[in-house]
């Protein structure tokens, strides 16, 4: 079986957990504030780690002061957990249309929507790829909103040069399993701005003040105060032992990335049928690789069709406004996303995959496709 998708752990992600069990401290402490220095030279600004992408999505929009009555922006094409950070704080995710050929927002939708009660965007850098992120900040900028950059896929990514996480105003990552690189779990929130990282040091902990300090040097507080809501999101010493070897070896693991959607490039390059999604960024790390097989009318007999032949596919993802939670039964459509959801699949990638199995994999599709 060709995966879809994979942690790929060595020895030394291994030899780091043990040396946190051996020591027996396995919450926040020295490995967490190692890790945010290492994130933090990475990024050129500051990181605070988290439990986990949602955790850090959720923080953010916590921090920049969102709640009951206030509106979001983001592409209604997205994981559920950028709708769900949006209204744990009890401001409402407004649906947005995509780009059709990057699949990231389209901004100019999102400036139809604006409304008084809009506080913010959230751009997703689906499938590691920013879009017009420079057209996103322009836009946000006129109209005074905070952005909250959903990078869960864009670990690595550069845009003009520089990594995503780097500029801008806020950007929040995922460590989870299968990302870019992985704490087991994990993620973390980047930013300049530092009440915005002063804050999510305290929420992460409860909201104990002072709380991050202390712990991260092996103390506990047992005399503190608590001034905000805080929750339980701080991140464990085992999630960034994995996360700091990971962070070693990300140079290759990178490359591998790039070299394996580069192959899948140009085998799939003229196939009239089969389009891969657009990265237009310099410097991409490809977290998943998304085709778009235009006319497709039943994507799940084609997943069988590729499962019974040893292959593992997704969908990436279920648009947000056809869920219970978010369904918008009025106002604009979203005639991109509509049009694009049903034909999207999403091939194996992960650093363990090797070139025999992308021919197979394109091989195997395009004898499905024609």
């Amino acid at each position: 079986m060709i995966r879809l998708s994979k942690a790929t752990i060595t020895d030394a992600e291994k030899s780091a957990v043990m040396t946190v069990l051996d020591r027996e401290h396995l919450g926040m402490g020295e490995e967490v504030q190692q890790f945010e220095q290492e994130l933090t030279e990475f990024f050129g600004r500051p990181a605070v780690c988290v439990v986990n992408g949602t955790a850090a999505l959720h923080l953010a929009c916590q921090t920049v002061g969102l709640g009951s009555g206030d509106e979001v922006l983001v592409q209604s094409l997205t994981y559920l957990a950028s709708f769900q950070a949006i209204s744990a704080t009890g401001a409402t995710p407004v649906p947005c249309d995509i780009e059709p050929a990057t699949l990231t927002l389209n901004w100019r939708d999102a400036e139809k929507r604006l409304t008084p009660r809009t506080k913010a965007v959230m751009p997703v850098h689906y499938a590691s790829g920013v879009g017009d992120i420079d057209g996103t900040y322009e836009f946000a900028g006129r109209h005074g909103l905070r952005v909250i950059e959903d990078a869960a896929h864009a670990f690595g990514t550069r845009h003009g040069g520089i990594p995503v996480g780097g500029f801008g105003d806020i950007a929040c990552f995922s460590f989870d399993g299968i990302k870019n690189i992985t704490a087991g779990e994990g993620g973390c929130v980047v930013t300049e701005d530092q009440d915005v990282c002063r804050q999510a040091r305290e929420a992460r902990l409860l909201g104990v003040e002072p709380g991050a300090e202390r712990l991260s040097s092996g103390e506990r507080s047992w005399t503190f105060d608590v001034s905000n809501q805080g929750w339980r999101y701080h991140m464990s010493n085992i999630m960034a032992a994995i996360g700091l070897a990971q962070l070693e070896r990300f140079s290759t693991l990178a490359a591998t990335r790039q070299a394996l959607a580069r192959h899948y490039d140009s085998l799939l390059a003229d196939r009239p049928r089969i389009h891969p999604i657009q990265r237009k960024c310099d410097g991409i790390v490809p977290h998943i690789y998304v085709v778009r097989v235009a006319g497709l009318m039943d994507r799940d007999s084609l997943r069988d069709d590729l499962l019974k032949r040893g292959i593992e596919t997704g969908v990436h993802y279920m648009p947000n406004h056809r869920l219970s939670r978010y369904h918008v039964s009025s106002g604009r459509p979203l005639p991109a996303t509509e049009a694009v959801y049903p034909e999207l699949i999403t091939l194996p990638l992960h650093p363990d995959l090797n070139d025999t199995d992308i021919q197979h994999v394109c091989d195997t599709l395009c004898g499905l496709v024609q």
